[in-house]
């Protein structure tokens, strides 16, 4: 897990989340065996989705088994399911946006996650199905950071046959949710086939190795890529601007790790774009064409690649100078009320008569942060206006080649 931050008071805090299954129970039951409540304080939390009858006693029974190890517990509910669109993947999204919400209005920096080695096993089965590559069959990282919060997997080197072995041992009692048996989702249906793969002697330990063997590959292909970066990359007014030729010498591999890298930084999107249109876009960028993927565009200038927000993408954003804005920026300068950020657009580019003289492509511009008061532009810091004002990325011009190595 890493060393653990104490607080002002020289307490550590954990957060844990518990379903009620056999997985995250033994977790939550091995975490209070594991510190020493005066140095290390743990909290739970159960997401109730409110899509069984069953959900809401469930959740008071984890409630009483954190009370009986004397570990606060709290239930988040999710209200927000219309019917309609993919239920395990909304599930899943708004599970991680209650749980990260949650641990930060309590301050507790990290997160831990009940997933085991049969979870890994049926991500990368599932991915094989989708012809993954590397990426897709490191599968699940067991630590990442999601919103803020550092979320660590800890029992992924154990089987739940393990846990469910540990729990019945200790006489603890866990829930098992229908929707596991249910052969609609993908998941189960892994599950299943898993089962019938054992005789051939692929196992749960085994797809979990190779997920481990495929971390490790995917790992040496991150630091190439930063090396490349580093190499024939540098930041321009938050755009990545990339030498076109070396670019063009790159192995296939790592121009699209550098490419995806890239846009995922300029966009904040924590999925990148998907390998088909990647692909399509890496070969007309060689080609000297300029494309446009993930909110983003990729304009050949010269002998140069301007990698850049795209306007569209970011049209509607508005937020106070005292804010974020596109979750990268933060402007600062003279305080004047009734103003926002917003992109500065074709309209506002017209309004900076000096925008040429700073080198940056029309395009890139327009997706820029300025600063606006109703119709009247105040500031546009990139295009030769800026009035006083600065603005500054949040995880400064460093972090696009760090993010090139944190999965």
């Amino acid at each position: 897990m890493g060393s653990l931050v104490p607080t002002d008071d020289g307490v550590a805090r954990l957060a844990v989340a518990v379903s009620g299954g056999g997985d995250s129970v033994a977790l939550l039951h091995i975490l209070s065996r594991c510190f020493d409540p005066e140095h290390v304080q743990i909290f739970a939390a159960t997401v109730d989705h409110g899509l069984r009858p069953e959900s809401t006693d469930e959740a008071k029974d984890v409630a009483r088994l954190a009370a009986g190890l004397g570990i606060e517990h709290s239930v988040l509910s999710w209200t927000g399911w219309d019917g309609t669109g993919n239920l395990q993947d909304q599930a899943r999204k708004a599970r991680y946006s209650l749980l990260c919400n949650w641990a930060k209005a309590k301050d507790i920096p990290t997160l831990l996650l009940g997933h085991t080695a049969n979870d890994q096993a049926e991500t990368v089965l599932m991915r094989l199905g989708r012809a993954a590559g590397v990426d897709g069959l490191a599968a699940i990282p067991e630590r990442r950071v999601v919103q803020g919060v550092t979320v660590v997997r800890p029992i992924m080197g154990l089987t739940r046959a393990d846990l469910r072995a540990y729990l019945i041992g200790h006489g603890i009692a866990w829930v098992d949710d229908p929707s596991n048996d249910d052969l609609k989702y993908d998941r189960i249906k892994a599950r299943r086939a898993l089962e019938q793969l054992e005789s051939l002697g692929i196992t749960a330990d085994g797809l979990s190795e190779v997920a481990q063997n495929m971390t490790r590959a995917r790992q040496a292909l991150d630091w190439y890529c930063f090396i490349a970066a580093r190499e024939m990359a540098c930041i321009d007014g938050g755009n990545v601007v990339v030498d076109l030729r070396k670019f063009r010498t790159l192995p296939e591999e790592t121009a699209r790790r550098l490419l995806i890298g890239a846009i995922t930084w300029i966009s904040g999107s924590l999925y990148p774009p998907r390998r088909v249109p990647t692909l399509s876009a890496l070969s007309a960028l060689r080609e000297g064409h300029t494309v446009t993927l993930g909110g983003c565009h990729a304009i050949v200038r010269g002998h140069s690649i301007w990698l850049c927000r795209e306007f569209n993408a970011v049209r509607g954003f508005r937020s106070p100078l005292t804010k974020a804005w596109d979750q990268r920026w933060l402007l600062s300068g003279p305080a004047i009320q009734g103003c926002e950020v917003r992109a500065l657009g074709k309209g506002g580019l017209l309004l900076c008569p000096d925008w040429r003289e700073t080198g940056c492509p029309d395009v890139a511009l327009t997706g820029s942060p300025s600063l606006w008061k109703n119709d009247v532009l105040v500031a546009a810091p990139f295009a030769g206006w800026a009035n006083g004002y600065h603005a500054e990325l949040i995880d400064g011009t460093e972090g696009f080649f760090l993010s090139l190595l944190s999965h």
